[in-house]
């Protein structure tokens, strides 16, 4: 306890610091804080919970028995779903309560509330976006099964009633730190963090930076450094399958509207190696007979983590898993009959619209060859030690009018048009997305999957699946909008009808393989079908590196077990590598290196293309190619004036492979006409220098652990509430995608068979109190590579030597 209190001491000393650069709004009093009876100190606790306890709490309708394992991973048995999920709400909620209050406040606009103004914009766009109006019409279609309004319901009277039983010394550290009181859970809040999700997930677009492409470069250019299909090309759904379907009619496709670069509107792009991996793989591949999943969500690594390990107990349901704090069921996990996993889409469900207002009112805009009325929300966000400020959000049959600015009419300097950029995205749309989960956590069969999946909106999902029935199968599944080919690659423009959205990809038409004769699924985030299928889902996904390395390793398997998921999750082989490095070497005039640049190529030749931690090649790669890339676009796509997106990873191995006299390759900023070969040396040599400067002479201070950025961060960006910089394998174009604070937030692997057995690991903890020996005690775990054996009981009866301590709660 001693070693506890100094480490707590000095963890809430970085944080205050940190407070200290916060305007004073914010900061608690400081005796009040300090205070030995209220203050910090009561939030260290003891390594062991007190075992058998009882405790009695108004709202339940039966006695309900909890057994927390040896890492306080709560296992509830309830006799009824009514208390199952008021007592998860109310357990998540003694865990994470801040991280379930900060999370809600973010996506609702109201981090202002407690920071002051300096969350302002933050907030504003939020509001904008129009997550809340998008929660609202989430909760109403939750709120009308009467299921899942039990569940909701249910949830929310746990957390409040947890959150009634706290005095000030008992709430959470940031709290105090942030000196604020929690308020009440609602069910829209649960509504709030699926968007949250949706946000990160879904809430990406190129379309600003590709419509100036556009304007800048001509059609020709765009067709030919922004294709619609890969140069590689490994998709989640075999090369070939038949789409036994007739589709629906498509769309014919409009010109993109021009002449809007000057305006408001940004791009938010999602990061390579925020996605994730999920296989299954066949019985008839395996040591044990029966299919075994895996799966590897890739998300920003934080503390607390962003999952909350659980299992869920009663007359109905029995699964084990993860769920997201604040929201009921489980959502990544397993039970005695399947188990299922997801992986991002990444599909083209968020498109801007350009609005043109008749004036400066904005009550009326352009559609459709006549005059509409806009509808208009009054959005107020409160600001800590500020005035409230209002916001003016305008809403056309698009969605939320998220940017707006004015342009000059043509011919009149003295007179402007008002303009906007809507927003149409499909987390607003009337949804039930906790049923999917509900009927899953309940599932016994392929066919409980793909009814459960007809619930789902959004973020789109690759759904994998398992059964004791030995069936396998992957959904690309998702609230899929009947758009036109390569509509919303480009802004649209909003007064055109050809351009709205025309219904809905019918749920049976997604794409979907179950038990192909490869004996496996998988999914890494790459294109989800061949050209072939008839619909359009985007013109772009994740590169096909860590899908392509799944599958090679798939089908090379027989006699597959647990261990040999697992080191598919660790690998950290790269298919980059191998398609283009022996092309780099053999560019590089290996005469005209000096001497640190010599040693720097006798090691890439000798490089295994593994990037683990102690891996010097990895360094020199990785920092080549990035330098290459740079050197072969930045001169015609990196503009002060404006912004351009650069081509992909993939068109430029393409124009390294097949393309190397390409005019792209010419620096147009030099006299010299430039080809690959001389980028090539150009960047070979700009890369060894910057690792000099960075890393000092080639040596172990080269290595890629050393290297690359590896971290998880408080969820506040507290120091000392998270992880500094640790050394670590992996890089985010291979399958172990570890790379700066994003990566595998949670590894889960599911042998099926009788018992079904699951093996898992997150970088973190179930308590999300840094004074608590919970914290983070599986991160060495998950930092090994290693899996934990799940703990999951049959019975309340059920004997297991890994349950700590009991906790009886019973109806008031």
């Amino acid at each position: 306890m001693p070693f506890l209190k100094t480490a707590f001491s000095l963890a809430f000393t970085l944080g205050l610091l940190w407070l200290m650069e916060i305007p004073l709004g914010p900061l608690p009093p400081l005796g009040k804080f300090f205070n030995p009876g209220s203050g910090f100190w009561q939030n260290a606790e003891k390594k062991e919970s007190a075992r058998n306890q009882v405790l009695g709490l108004s709202g339940l309708k039966a006695s309900v028995s909890v057994f927390f394992d040896e890492h306080s991973i709560p296992h509830i048995f309830a006799d009824n779903d009514h208390d199952l999920y008021y007592v998860q709400g109310y357990l998540t909620a003694r865990d994470r309560l801040w991280q379930m209050d900060v999370q809600t406040r973010s996506a609702s606009g109201r981090l202002s509330e407690i920071l002051g103004s300096k969350t302002l914009d933050i907030d504003r766009y939020h509001r904008r976006m129009g997550m809340v109006y998008g929660a609202e019409k989430t909760i109403r279609g939750i709120l009308k099964d009467p299921e899942l309004k039990l569940v909701a319901e249910a949830y929310s009277e746990g957390v409040n009633t947890y959150i009634h039983s706290l005095k000030e010394k008992d709430f959470p550290i940031e709290f105090k730190l942030l000196n604020y009181s929690p308020e009440e859970w609602q069910p829209i809040n649960s509504a709030l963090l699926l968007k949250l999700m949706s946000e990160t997930l879904a809430g990406g677009s190129s379309q600003l930076s590709m419509t100036n492409n556009l304007e800048h470069f001509g059609p020709g250019v765009m067709n030919d450094l922004f294709p619609d299909f890969s140069f590689h090309e490994e998709p989640i759904i075999p090369k070939g399958t038949h789409w036994d379907f007739s589709p629906v009619p498509i769309p014919k496709s409009v010109n993109p509207v021009m002449g809007i670069k000057k305006d408001s509107l940004q791009d938010k792009t999602v990061p390579e190696g925020l996605g994730s991996n999920n296989w299954a793989i066949s019985g008839s591949k395996t040591q044990s007979g029966f299919p075994i999943l895996a799966n590897d969500p890739h998300l920003h690594l934080t503390l607390p983590s962003i999952w909350y390990q659980i299992q869920l107990s009663s007359p109905n349901t029995q699964a084990y898993g993860v769920s997201l704090p604040g929201a009921p069921c489980i959502i990544i996990g397993y039970n005695q009959a399947i188990s299922w996993g997801v992986t991002n889409v990444d599909a083209d469900v968020l498109d801007w619209y350009h609005i043109r207002f008749k004036d400066t009112s904005r009550k009326e805009y352009w559609y459709n060859n006549q005059w509409n009325k806009t509808q208009k929300r009054i959005e107020a966000i409160k600001v800590k030690g500020g005035k409230t400020e209002f916001d003016t959000v305008i809403y056309t049959h698009q969605g939320p009018v998220v940017y707006e600015s004015e342009k000059r009419k043509p011919g009149n300097a003295h007179s402007n048009i008002p303009v906007g950029d809507a927003l149409r995205w499909v987390a607003h749309e009337e949804s039930n997305d906790l049923k999917t989960f509900y009927l899953l956590n309940r599932g016994k069969n392929y066919e409980d999957y793909r009814k459960a999946l007809t619930y789902y909106t959004a973020p789109a999902q690759n759904f994998v699946f398992a059964s004791n029935d030995k069936d396998i199968a992957l959904t690309v599944n998702g609230k899929f909008p009947l758009k036109y080919r390569d509509q919303g690659k480009y802004i649209l423009d909003g007064a055109k009808p050809d351009n709205d959205w025309k219904g809905w990809i019918p749920y049976n038409q997604n794409p979907y393989v179950k038990n192909p004769d490869r004996g496996f699924v998988s999914s890494a985030n790459q294109a989800s079908t061949d050209s072939t299928y008839p619909y359009y889902i985007n013109w772009h996904f994740g590169p096909y590196e860590r899908g392509k390395r799944i599958n090679e390793r798939l089908s090379q398997m027989n006699k597959a077990n647990i261990d040999s998921m697992r080191s598919i999750q660790n690998d950290t082989y790269s298919i980059m590598a191998r398609d283009i490095l022996p092309t780099m070497l053999g560019y590089l005039d290996t005469g005209k290196l000096e001497a640190n640049e010599q040693k720097a190529y006798s090691l890439l030749k000798k490089w295994d293309k593994h990037f683990s931690a102690g891996s010097i090649g990895a360094s020199i790669f990785n920092t080549w190619w990035l330098d290459f890339y740079a050197q072969t676009w930045n001169d015609e796509f990196d503009l002060k004036s404006t912004k351009l997106q650069s081509p992909s990873r993939d068109r430029t191995e393409q124009l390294l492979l097949q393309s190397p006299g390409s005019h792209w390759f010419d620096n147009i900023q030099t006299p010299e006409k430039e080809g690959a070969k001389e980028i090539v040396n150009q960047s070979f040599h700009s890369a060894v220098q910057e690792l000099i400067k960075k890393q000092g002479l080639p040596g172990n201070s080269w290595s890629w652990g050393l290297v690359k950025k590896t971290y998880i961060s408080h969820l506040a960006n507290i120091p000392g509430f998270g992880i500094d910089t640790f050394s670590a394998d992996g890089n985010s174009h291979v399958v172990n995608a570890l790379r700066d604070g994003v990566g595998p937030s949670w590894r889960m692997v599911v042998q099926m068979g009788h018992p079904v057995r699951g093996y898992a690991a997150f970088p973190g903890g179930e308590s999300g109190n840094p004074g608590s020996f919970h914290y983070m005690d599986l991160f060495q775990t998950w930092k090994e590579g290693k899996l934990n054996p799940l703990l999951f009981l049959n019975t309340k009866n059920e004997h297991s030597d890994k349950i700590k301590s009991t906790l009886i709660l019973k109806p008031l």
